[in-house]
């Protein structure tokens, strides 16, 4: 607890301020695609869950069930080490994207398809009636009342999605986490730990805290539309 008032340690936080920089932005790079590509691929899989053709609703409980059932770690470190190994690296930020954006992908696809399952059956009967196609039925009736279903579930994962970037330190990333422990461990910086972990977590926060804040302004608009 010493070094957390220790004025020299906080001056060489404030001195380095360029590597906390630096990592955040690393955080904030892959946060943001893994976010869109596990929304893509938890649309994908979850309209595949709820659609009539078996084949796809089996291999979309192949990809929930292997993902969920299989550590994030493991599935990081095979990519990255895999490819390495076999001579296609496809680099660290690159790695941490894909595995975590299909990880989260695999929770986002159950959340739409808990969304899509909770609209009554009689919606998609009624808009096949007037001439809708499968795709024009989940566009413009069945997807647009799921939102304030979906929408806490699915922030919920963004944040834990975000905060999951952490694992980019395993295989050596420069993300936030990785550049946080540099600093600590380093030869000119060593011992500011107190300091330099309080400052990483307010950097999560200052990511983490506004989606959340922004979805519940967003969910509380769409209730009070709906008593409009």
């Amino acid at each position: 607890m010493e070094s957390l008032f220790s004025e020299k340690a906080w001056m060489l936080v404030w001195n380095f301020r360029g590597t906390f920089l630096f990592g955040f932005l690393n955080t904030l790079e892959v946060a943001v695609f893994a976010i869109l590509l596990s929304l893509c691929l938890g649309l994908m899989f979850g309209l595949m869950s709820t659609g009539n053709k078996r084949s796809l609703k089996f291999l979309a409980r192949c990809y929930v069930e292997f993902i969920q059932n299989t550590p994030l770690l493991l599935q990081i470190c095979f990519l990255y080490y895999a490819l390495s190994f076999s001579g296609h690296s496809i680099g660290i930020v690159a790695s941490g994207i894909i595995s975590i954006g299909v990880y989260h992908g695999a929770y986002m696809s159950e959340v739409f398809r808990a969304g899509i399952g909770s609209i009554p059956k009689g919606q998609f009967e009624s808009a096949e009636a007037q001439g809708f196609g499968y795709a024009g039925v989940m566009r413009y009736v069945i997807l647009p009342q799921c939102i304030k279903i979906i929408l806490p579930p699915m922030t919920c994962q963004i944040v834990n999605l975000t905060k999951n970037t952490a694992v980019l330190y395993i295989i050596g990333g420069a993300d936030l986490i990785s550049t946080t422990y540099n600093f600590v461990t380093g030869v000119n910086t060593g011992g500011a730990y107190g300091p330099a972990y309080l400052v990483c977590g307010l950097m999560f926060f200052v990511i983490c805290y506004p989606l959340s804040k922004l979805a519940s302004i967003w969910e509380q608009s769409l209730k009070k539309r709906d008593v409009i």
